[in-house]
């Protein structure tokens, strides 16, 4: 990742700015529709802060990449990278950061969007970069998705 970024953990400051990266790419998360939704997603983000699972990249103290994940489940929770930021190893700087505090031996799973989706490409091109393989089939807001998992770790 590039120096211009600051890649940290976020605190309330960053609220406002990562709502309006949100509802940039909003169009990308199904179950963040409505104004409603949104307003769930900010408690939600609030509450990661709290707990130290909202990890933020930010560039001239603007957000331009979120990571929400789950300390007991082991679990992503939300990521996005601003559309005019991607491909500059954001995302790959905040999953290992969220890997650097996570049990080393507990695999990591994400849920996206399933093969044939136009809105698939990306996201499972990426996550099999890292090593995440595909697994079951899911229905998440509604909408088809498919759980991958990166094992870390010994296996009984």
């Amino acid at each position: 990742m590039n120096s211009i970024y600051e890649l940290c953990f976020a605190t309330s400051d960053d609220l406002s700015s990562w709502m309006e990266l949100v509802t940039l790419v909003r169009y990308n998360f199904p179950g963040l529709e409505s104004d409603e939704e949104l307003e769930k997603h900010r408690k939600a983000v609030l509450k990661n802060i709290e707990r130290n699972t909202a990890i933020c990249v930010r560039k001239d103290a603007i957000v331009v990449g979120v990571l929400i994940f789950s300390l007991k489940q082991s679990g992503i929770s939300c990521m996005a990278v601003h559309p005019e930021h991607r491909r500059n190893g954001i995302a790959t700087a905040m999953i290992k950061q969220m890997l650097s505090v996570l049990p080393p031996d507990k695999d990591v799973w994400v849920t996206t969007f399933r093969e044939g989706d136009d809105k698939a490409i990306e996201p499972r091109a990426f996550y099999k970069k890292l090593g995440f393989i595909e697994d079951k089939l899911e229905i998440v807001h509604n909408y088809p998705n498919q759980k991958f998992i990166l094992h870390r770790g010994a296996k009984s």
